[in-house]
């Protein structure tokens, strides 16, 4: 069974609008997260420091306003689709920094405090950072022009 141009670029459109959905997702959720520790460290980005030492989280005073930067800035970068392979797995790794340090509930816990959306998070970060962010992101535009400007250069 042999597959058709028209097919194959229907799959392709498929793909990259499924990628789109799900970075769309995944940025909302971040940048929501990041809004979510901003109002409970009262409106304030280094009030979260001291949020992030009530969780027992190392140097909270840096790693408190770091992370709500990152969640937000990442949520934005992953919705325009730019540096998604980097942002992906940052936030993967952000996302297993959680779960070692604050979401140590069994899972489905009753105190909602389990590590399932963490778990969920940092697994679509790493998915979409092996796949990229697909025709409708911005790294579709920025990678190619890149790449030429170093084969002009001579790279």
């Amino acid at each position: 069974m042999t597959m058709t141009t028209a097919d194959s670029t229907g799959i392709r459109v498929t793909r990259d609008l499924v990628l789109l959905l799900a970075r769309i997702g995944l940025g909302v959720i971040m940048i929501a997260h990041a809004k979510l520790m901003y109002d409970f460290a009262g409106g304030s980005i280094v009030g979260v420091g001291p949020l992030f030492a009530q969780s027992g989280v190392p140097l909270p005073a840096i790693t408190g306003p770091a992370n709500v930067l990152f969640e937000f800035v990442g949520g934005v970068a992953m919705i325009v689709g730019v540096g998604v392979p980097i942002v992906g797995v940052l936030m993967a790794l952000n996302m297993v920094g959680a779960w070692v340090l604050v979401h140590t509930s069994p899972l489905f816990s009753m105190d909602h405090n389990g590590p399932e959306l963490v778990i969920m998070i940092a697994l679509l970060s790493l998915v979409l950072a092996v796949t990229g962010s697909g025709r409708f992101g911005l790294d579709h535009v920025i990678v190619p022009r890149l790449r030429g400007a170093r084969t002009a250069a001579g790279r």
